[in-house]
């Protein structure tokens, strides 16, 4: 009988939770066997786990593939027993989120560790693009919470200690509403000139005062709760504290537009890895390049999981089941046991938070050539660290400490293909802001188009990278010409 797989990531909504519970249960009904995905995703997750009571509550651990290079299945680990289990499918498709939570601040859930990206690392498949990482100009003050672009839709004026509207001198024509990296790069040097707000210095205020009451509990009534919840501000009288916050990645597993999975071949031509698709933050369609507009996540999302979909029903109408290789559970179970057998080492969430607080320190908004190196020194240091985490809860129901250990081998995986994809690239473009990299005008905005103009493929197995060409050919419109950035 075949298995059903759905997975709740954050973000969705509790009426989601609602539609997929009705789903389940019909499909329980009949006789189907049922599991829940990475459990703890938030309402939505929540809300489905109070209506439905699935067979089992797994987190996935590992790609399965086999001699031929296909993806035949994964192996994921169940919460209530402890136990490892084998899902062989003819299609598996990654909607796994982003890794946010390689940095410090960050808007993502708690969740969003990268997980999907560290089983197509592990398995073999090149991370594309990882240098590219975009922040968002409002996140709040010491706690990440991301205020949506609205708020300066609405009018809203990020604002320096003097109180001066800062954004007037760098981007005269669309101050507050210039594109998220470019703001938040503004931010970061304000407050690095020692005009950032508050004792420390050490964050922008975000004023919409001016706005009223009505107008911000009319059309701002979310960002009201946060500021009560988050920053102990009343947003309708005093300005609330922020500070640029990792966002998005551009990057992630290389797919194409049916989101199926590539790598490249000897002739750097990209071919598919059959029963492998991967959409949403986790993959990299490349159509945002180096920086994303706003709302283009939605593109990923439901553009290209719409083609993944409808993809995969063609294509599961045309394939069998292959064999599972020998020993197709033995990667997975020997990352356990090495939980299991070890007598002593580090807590889990101390190598994550030295993750993060490097990645922050060494891939920010700003970059330079001389950090990002030693950035790289630093992440594989932390790697070896990865190796030594220890396990004092060896239980086996419901081992949340255990997960956790695990999710920090997908950490790692993301965090050092960005330290080292971004350290290689010699250039600043998009996201990817070196200082070091000027404008001259040869290279506008530090922009190389020369020597840069490709993507950058890392593997995982020799921590090396290498590169595939940018295609410029579309296939229904005319190709845009490259451009110089400007205000």
């Amino acid at each position: 009988m075949e298995n059903i797989i759905f997975e709740v990531t954050e973000g969705e909504r509790v009426q989601d939770g609602v539609w997929f519970a009705q789903i389940l249960r019909e499909y329980k009904r009949t006789g189907f066997k049922t599991a829940i995905d990475d459990f703890g995703a938030g309402f939505a997750g929540l809300k489905l786990l109070a209506d439905f009571q699935p067979d089992i509550i797994k987190i996935d651990m590992d790609l399965i593939r086999d001699a031929d290079g296909d993806v035949v299945g994964v192996t994921a680990i169940e919460m209530e027993t402890g136990d490892v289990h084998i899902f062989e499918a003819k299609t598996t498709l990654l909607a796994t989120g982003g890794a946010g939570r390689i940095f410090a601040a960050s808007t993502n859930a708690f969740i969003n560790t990268g997980d999907g990206l560290g089983m197509a690392a592990r398995a073999g498949i090149p991370l594309q693009d990882m240098e590219f990482w975009q922040f968002h100009p409002t996140g709040v003050h010491g706690a990440g919470v991301l205020l949506t672009e609205g708020c300066r839709g609405e009018g809203a004026i990020l604002r320096n200690s003097n109180g001066e509207r800062f954004m007037e001198r760098y981007a005269p024509a669309y101050k507050d509403l210039a594109p998220r990296d470019y703001v938040s790069r503004c931010m970061d040097q304000e407050i690095k000139e020692g005009r950032g707000c508050g004792p420390n210095k050490d964050y922008i205020n975000l004023d919409m005062t001016h706005l009223g009451a009505d107008t911000i509990m009319k059309r701002l009534p979310s960002v009201f709760e946060i500021g009560h919840n988050f920053a102990n501000v009343d947003i309708t009288k005093e300005p609330i504290p922020v500070v640029p916050t990792i966002h998005y990645q551009m990057g992630g597993i290389p797919t194409n537009i049916h989101g199926q999975v590539v790598i490249q071949n000897a002739e750097n031509k990209s071919e598919v890895v059959n029963g492998l698709y991967a959409v949403g933050e986790c993959s990299c369609v490349s159509v945002h390049g180096a920086n994303r507009l706003g709302t283009n996540s939605l593109l990923d999302l439901l553009v290209f999981g719409r083609a993944a979909g409808n993809h995969i029903v063609e294509h599961n109408k045309a394939t069998s089941h292959k064999a599972l290789p020998a020993g197709a559970a033995d990667a997975t179970l020997a990352r356990i046991a090495r939980l299991d057998n070890a007598t002593d080492g580090e807590y889990a969430q101390d190598v994550a938070n030295d993750i993060r607080s490097t990645m922050q320190k060494h891939a920010g908004v700003f970059r330079t050539q001389a950090s990002m190196d030693e950035g790289v020194a630093a992440v594989a240091k932390l790697r070896e660290r990865v190796k030594n985490i220890g396990l004092k809860d060896k239980s086996k129901i419901f081992n949340t400490a255990r997960i956790e250990a695990l999710e920090v081998e997908n950490l790692i995986e993301s965090a050092e293909a960005t330290i080292v994809s971004a350290a290689a690239r010699h250039e600043s473009r998009g996201a990817h802001s070196v200082n070091d990299y000027g404008d001259t005008p040869s290279h506008p905005n530090g922009r190389n188009d020369t020597d840069w103009h490709k993507h950058t493929l890392w593997h995982s197995a020799s921590n090396s990278l290498t590169y595939k060409p940018v295609q410029m050919i579309p296939l229904s419109v005319d190709s845009l010409p490259l451009k110089v950035r400007s205000f």
